[in-house]
């Protein structure tokens, strides 16, 4: 099992979740109605490392943190 996170405005709570790597968890978070918009614009952490690569692999008990963009003035 992995853990995921979502940061600032998105709004879910942390949760479990099995799967192998992050394209896999990307296809599961897609399935969640209200963070369909999120997954395309946010950043990903694994363990506290930005990831840009859509296979990198997950372990069990990694934590996976979706960041999403932030604005300010």
């Amino acid at each position: 099992m992995v853990y995921v996170k979502f940061l600032g405005p998105i709004k879910e709570e942390t949760f479990e979740v099995e799967a192998s790597n992050l394209e896999g968890l990307r296809q599961i978070l897609h399935e969640k109605q209200n963070l369909h918009s999120w997954l395309s614009v946010s950043a990903v952490a694994i363990n506290g490392e930005l990831i840009e690569d859509i296979h990198t692999p997950l372990r069990a008990g990694d934590e996976v943190v979706f960041l999403p963009p932030v604005c300010g003035g």
